[in-house]
């Protein structure tokens, strides 16, 4: 059967479904067998929400390892190009979300500007990554509740840590989004102020009056660490070597961001708020990262044993290289502070993981790729089904109770930047397939509600790029090999080439031709929608200081 007997005239039809699979429908599920989302997240919500998923433990903590490896110049100049690709990934999910803002996130954008196939194996892809991100976090809370106390035994704070983060998601999307809110306004405090710290501990500012200035970029190993100046003797390779090894680091750091792209369901005014999301949870997040890895190079020399020993142990204050800064320079209390710090951040990760793990197994079950069971919604607009299994699968923390459970679980951990990698090629792609059906339909970017900078060179940059690193970012299994590490580095590779392969094996699906690509389907709802939300604030009247503040937040 050809691809234009399987595919009904994307203009005239708006449910596409061959052999049980869509090529771009808009509702595979009957609206009347479903209550639908819930459009309840302001601008400010959205980018918080995404806030508090991408900004956490990746900087406080894991930006340790990196400047262990890299020294001060590799980690700035790591953290710094994976920003950049980070910028692009988000813009081109900008560009796709502002046009069509539906319901099913990016799987449903790559099932529909793509191959079905394609959709499937990064929906599934994406789900596997929060289903173990989730517990990853829940575990390091209660880690990080035992610097203070190990009276009580850590399996008693992962239930409590649990159950709250299962009631907040339960209750709403309203109520999660503005607690959520609040607790990523919270982390962004906690982080201006461990930034502020750090510039006048390097200014002279701390008990020993010690201006530190740039000294640690040059004493005693120079800009690139102990590691790579006893190892390489050539400036210009160890320089690149530096950058090279905390590309993982910060690849990891930074994944999370796109998932943005889940929340355009419920975000209100989608096409006005989405891309003004978008840029204020980049540059955030770039000054937060970039910035804070700078200020941590300036006060903390990449070759101080407490970072070793810290990288070693389980996450806490003590691996935080914040508190080593504090250490050095004699400043006390303030480890309390960042270790408070910390369990916030991984709390309010937690709750936005929960979020998006049932957000995307929703998406999945409306596009008929998973049991239609997890596409049933309550009043309150949860996906309450999908919101249950993904809360169970939280009950694998329970592995890191005994010491023998902990190797299988820190195998899961390993398989997480894997994930979110492939997430964003699979991202790239997508929307490099979208511009390619703007052209072929002979429909201008220009004519867009958001337009991507950069592009098409951008999306293939990031694409590339993001490749590179997932491909070699297990190199060091190799010298000496080391199985474990080798399969849970690369493991995610495969799993997406079988439920790819699988699924296009199964259904027969093929790669969409740009001039078939349905460019319509649920557009027209989306645009009344938007013009029912304009016309509700234009009759609100005209907006206070107080409350055009409030939103610009």
């Amino acid at each position: 059967m050809s691809y234009d007997e399987k595919a009904a005239d994307s203009t005239i039809s708006s449910s596409n479904v061959v052999k049980g699979h869509a090529y771009a429908s808009e509702n595979l599920v009957d609206p009347e067998e479903r209550e639908s989302l819930h459009r309840g997240l302001s601008a400010r919500q959205i980018s918080m929400i995404a806030l508090g998923g991408a900004v956490g433990t990746g900087l406080i903590i894991g930006s340790g390892t990196a400047l262990v490896r890299g020294g001060p110049l590799g980690i700035f100049l790591g953290y710094s190009f994976v920003g950049i690709v980070c910028y692009m990934v988000m813009v081109a999910l900008g560009e796709m979300s502002a046009y069509l803002p539906h319901k099913k996130g990016f799987p449903g954008y790559a099932t529909r500007f793509v191959d079905p196939a394609f959709g499937f194996a990064l929906g599934w892809n994406y789900l596997l990554k929060y289903l173990i991100v989730t517990p990853n976090n829940i575990n390091a809370a209660g880690v990080v509740i035992q610097y203070w106390t190990q009276k009580v035994h850590i399996a008693v704070w992962m239930i409590i840590f649990i159950a709250f983060i299962f009631f907040v998601n339960l209750l709403g999307i309203r109520v999660f989004g503005e607690l959520e809110f609040w607790f990523s306004s919270i982390k962004v405090i906690s982080l201006i102020g461990l930034l502020l710290m750090g510039i006048i501990i390097d200014l002279g500012g701390n008990p020993k009056h010690d201006r530190i200035g740039f000294r640690y970029w040059d004493h005693p190993y120079g800009p690139m660490g102990k590691y790579l100046q006893n190892q390489v003797h050539n400036d210009h390779l160890a320089i690149f070597l530096g950058f090279w090894s905390t590309l993982t680091n910060a690849l990891f750091a930074y994944i999370g961001t796109e998932l943005i792209g889940v929340t355009v369901g419920e975000a209100q005014a989608p096409r006005k708020n989405i891309p003004i999301a978008i840029r204020r949870t980049f540059f955030r997040i770039l000054v937060f990262y970039v910035g804070g890895v700078f200020v941590i190079s300036l006060v903390v020399p990449s070759t101080d044993q407490n970072l070793f020993v810290a990288n070693k142990s389980k996450p806490g204050a003590a691996a935080s290289p914040f508190v080593v800064a504090t250490t050095l320079v004699g400043i006390k209390v303030l480890n309390h502070v960042i270790n408070a710090a910390i369990l916030l951040f991984v709390l309010s990760a937690a709750n936005s993981d929960l979020y998006i793990g049932t957000r995307t197994l929703y998406g999945l079950a409306i596009q008929g790729q998973a049991p239609r069971i997890f596409a049933r919604v309550n009043r309150m607009g949860v996906p309450y089904m999908a919101l249950f299994l993904c809360t169970l699968f939280c009950g694998l923390v329970f592995l890191n109770v005994s010491s023998s459970s902990s190797k299988v679980f820190g195998w899961f951990v390993n398989l997480v930047s894997t994930f979110g990698a492939i997430t964003w090629m699979c991202i790239c792609y997508s929307h490099i397939r979208f511009m390619k059906a703007l052209k072929a339909q002979g429909l201008s970017r220009d004519a867009l509600p958001y337009k991507a900078p950069f592009q098409p060179w951008g999306s293939w940059f990031a694409l590339i790029s993001t490749a590179i690193i997932t491909t070699f970012k297990g190199f060091d299994t190799f010298i000496p090999f080391t199985k474990d590490t080798f399969v849970t580095s690369y493991i995610g590779i495969p799993a997406f080439v079988l439920f790819y392969v699988g699924y296009k094996v199964y259904y027969r699906s093929t790669l969409i031709p740009s001039d078939k690509v349905d460019l319509v389907t649920g557009k027209r709802e989306i645009d009344e929608e938007e013009e029912r939300f304009n016309q509700e604030q234009e009759a609100r009247g005209p907006r206070t200081r107080l409350q055009k503040f409030w939103e610009s937040l």
